[in-house]
């Protein structure tokens, strides 16, 4: 199995991903002049780029008609000229993963492109966290990514079981996988996401065995990884930058940095996948403006009375939907909503000075 994220000359573009989706983008002339690659790696300044006689590295940007075109990410699959290197066209995605950029407004970090399926990766310890877990699974969802949830250091706890409970009620359908990541035997139960061209990502915060699992699945010590802290039960990731690595099974296994600072913007399909039950409920609430907290003839707070529905399960739904209207909102709307609100403070106090 190849550790390195260049693949041998003899692979095919199919067994890089290549399919039907990408081929309906090209036309004729392009048959004849340029070259498909995959994007296997992000460097700062550069892209690791293969194809089935290309294994090069190129510039993270590219020029089209004399006007700069979106940056590539990892997963991407771009048409190169194969005398000059250069790239000409990026083509359409099927899937993209990305999140909003933290300290800026209405942009975007693109973290993979062309991903079939995103491992959600957690541990059976204080790091399990309900609603970062539920922002990956909104994530995922928007982005069209089929998300399985992973969680791992299954032989460091003896309730095992309330981990995975706790986990198949994230989302309605979502499919756990319980396993010792340093067990090559438990985590063969990945490898039906694996297949030939199948791209799987990896997504967790620092410290869940993301670095063991993924040397597991490729039976190597490529990636590195540190002692876990016992104060915390951290371990500290020491991956910079996005890459792509070979599976025996087929696949592509993407890996990327712990992402700290989530936000859900534009991703209001997403959040309404992960809580498909609560938005199905909804919709039988006597009034369409329901704010499902004291109003008469609530579905949800009726099921929440009955036991049907866990109540800080709605509080983290109405905090992400609130969230990500915020993110999505404008500049000029947010700027907007402020002066309303400050209006109201300064009316609020008026004549309460002495």
């Amino acid at each position: 199995m190849s550790s390195s994220s260049a693949p041998p000359e003899t692979l095919s573009l199919q067994d890089l991903g290549w399919r039907t989706f990408f081929v309906q983008q090209l036309e004729d002339e392009e048959f004849q002049t340029l070259v498909p690659v995959r994007v296997l790696a992000v460097h700062r300044n550069s892209l690791q780029v293969a194809g089935e006689t290309i294994d090069d590295s190129i510039p993270p940007l590219f020029i089209e008609d004399a006007r700069q075109i979106d940056k590539a990410t990892v997963g991407d699959w771009l048409l190169i000229d194969p005398e000059t290197r250069l790239p000409q066209r990026l083509l359409e995605r099927f899937s993209l993963f990305k999140r909003g950029a933290a300290g800026e407004q209405r942009k975007n970090q693109l973290i993979a492109a062309n991903v079939d399926t995103l491992f959600v990766v957690t541990s059976c310890n204080q790091d399990f966290n309900v609603a970062r877990l539920e922002r990956y699974l909104a994530l995922a969802r928007d982005a069209g990514i089929t998300p399985v949830i992973v969680l791992t250091k299954a032989d460091l706890t003896d309730d095992a079981d309330r981990f995975m409970k706790d986990a198949l009620g994230l989302m309605p359908g979502l499919q756990v996988e319980l396993v010792n990541a340093k067990d090559p035997a438990q985590v063969a139960r990945l490898l039906d996401w694996c297949g030939r061209g199948q791209t799987v990502g990896f997504v967790g915060s620092s410290g869940v065995g993301k670095s063991t699992l993924i040397n597991t699945l490729l039976a190597n010590e490529h990636i590195a990884t540190q002692a876990i802290r016992e104060i915390d039960a951290k371990g500290r990731h020491t991956t910079t930058h996005r890459q792509m690595h070979r599976l025996e099974a087929g696949g592509w296994l993407l890996d990327t940095p712990g992402m700290r600072e989530l936000q859900l913007a534009d991703m209001g399909d997403g959040i309404d996948e992960v809580f498909s039950d609560l938005v199905a409920l909804s919709h039988q609430c006597k009034f369409n403006d329901c704010q499902h907290g004291p109003e008469p003839g609530c579905a949800i707070q009726t099921a929440i009375a009955a036991g049907q529905i866990d109540g800080a399960r709605l509080t983290r739904w109405q905090k992400l939907s609130k969230e990500e209207a915020h993110n999505s909102a404008s500049p000029f709307q947010k700027r907007s909503k402020d002066r309303i609100l400050g209006r109201m403070i300064k009316d609020a106090t008026k004549g309460k000075r002495p």
